[in-house]
């Protein structure tokens, strides 16, 4: 429920600014700086202040390491041998999955590869790159209030996964989150990392063909081999490359694309948008995903205060020449916010183009609910018309907004519930244009 609050447009300046900050924070390891961190802009202060001792090496290795991750990135997409399926042989399919299979894997080939030319130049007494060495168990007293923002992302990106891989199914972002909640409490008690839906791996199974969780469980087993043989082996790898891996993996997050197809489709979602990626870049990401929220709903309630109303002046109904009436149309339903903005509208229409004479017909076809606060407007605008000695009307209304309305018990509460009672209501009207018509009190018109 809380997930549907998120609109695409908080989530894409989320995203957005989430992987800007991401990439920022490598920056130093690509460049071999050392400083302590801060808020984006303090970072970049201090990469300028610094950059006069930008380390050669460590820079070489960190930018090859991004222009190979980016031409591998594109590989995946280079079929090898003539796009003429009769004219392909078994062995282009076959270096073609190949080169997909590379370009899958970039990440790994390419901290393997660097990992094993920090280690070649140890073993040689050389020390050209700074490299993890050991990494400390506990994370969560570094996060700080990222604490928070942590657990919102990985929910973000695992409903965004599940819908990429669903295949036209509907995806409960409720189930997903109540499964990553258990995933993570379970693991927690093995000393896990937090854990999530993964777009890369996800990929990868999507490829192989693999249908059911099982897929988690190879995976799960995979990891733990890993981290039980190789964990050693680890401290050899370069932070440059770890980085340079980080930045070509979240440049991608920045949805620059998606600004031009929201302009052609209402131009105010850009305003949640913008305001959440600058939130989140210059203040804190958990501000900027609040501010978001915020304005979204700030927009739904001005959309609900402010409902659209057409008004038209209808002359002469069907079988009753003369018969003119004022036809008033909300476009929603009546709620607390909106009561007062649509009374006023009804009024104002009533005197200067119903000339405070004409009969007023609200079709309520639109109003699906109601509560008591548009029950009491409802019944102060009868009042109004009353007074003026001014017939309004109500048609269309449904059963439940009827009893709704009747709760607080008006005055010359006059319905219709078919086009030929409203005719008829008309019609005496027309031939009592100087008279009220006298109180149905609420009651269904009976012929």
């Amino acid at each position: 429920f809380l997930i549907d609050f998120i609109s695409g447009p908080v989530s894409i300046g989320f995203t957005s600014a989430a992987a800007i900050i991401i990439a920022t924070t490598q920056v130093k390891d690509v460049l071999g700086l050392s400083y302590p961190g801060g808020k984006f802009l303090q970072v970049w202060e201090q990469i300028f202040e610094h950059i006069s001792e930008t380390r050669p090496w460590d820079a070489l290795l960190g930018f090859t390491c991004m222009a190979v991750l980016l031409i591998l990135r594109k590989a995946k997409d280079f079929k090898i041998g003539p796009d003429d399926e009769k004219e392909r042989k078994a062995i282009h399919d076959f270096l073609t999955k190949v080169v997909w299979l590379i370009s899958t894997a970039r990440n790994i080939i390419v901290v393997i590869v660097s990992a094993f030319l920090a280690y070649f130049f140890e073993i040689h007494g050389q020390a050209p790159f700074l490299l993890t060495g050991f990494v400390k168990p506990d994370m969560a007293s570094t996060l700080g209030s990222a604490v928070i923002v942590v657990p919102l992302l990985s929910i973000l990106e695992n409903i965004a996964l599940a819908k990429v891989f669903s295949e036209g199914r509907t995806i409960d972002a409720t189930q997903e989150m109540l499964a990553l909640g258990i995933c993570n409490i379970a693991s927690s008690f093995v000393s896990s990392m937090p854990v999530s839906g993964a777009l890369s791996r996800g990929a990868v199974n999507h490829a192989s063909g693999v249908k059911t969780t099982f897929g988690g469980v190879y995976t799960g087993i995979v990891v733990i081999l890993s981290l039980h043989l190789f964990t050693p082996y680890f401290s050899y790898i370069p932070k440059a490359s770890l980085a340079a891996v980080i930045i070509a993996a979240v440049v991608f997050m920045v949805e620059l694309h998606v600004i031009k197809p929201i302009w052609r489709t209402k131009k105010t979602d850009l305003i949640p948008a913008i305001a959440t990626f600058l939130s989140c870049l210059f203040l804190r990401l958990e501000i900027g995903i609040v501010v978001g929220i915020g304005i979204n709903v700030i927009f739904l309630l001005y959309a609900t205060a402010r409902p659209s109303v057409r008004v038209e002046k209808v002359t002469g109904s069907y079988g009753c020449n003369g018969c003119d009436y004022l036809l008033i149309t909300p476009d929603r339903s009546l709620t607390f916010p909106s009561v007062e903005y649509v009374r006023a509208l009804v009024s104002k229409a009533g005197v200067k183009q119903g000339s405070s004479s004409i009969p007023v017909v609200i079709d309520a076809r639109h109003i699906q609910g109601a509560d008591f606060t548009a029950a009491k407007g409802i019944k102060s605008l009868i009042e109004d018309f009353h007074k003026r000695n001014q017939p309004i009307l109500f048609y269309n209304l449904k059963q439940s907004v009827i009893n709704i309305f009747q709760g607080v018990q008006p005055k010359d509460f006059v319905y219709c519930e078919t086009y030929s009672e409203l005719n008829e209501m008309l019609k005496k009207y027309t031939l009592n244009a100087n008279t009220v018509v006298p109180s149905q009190n609420g009651d269904k018109i009976n012929k």
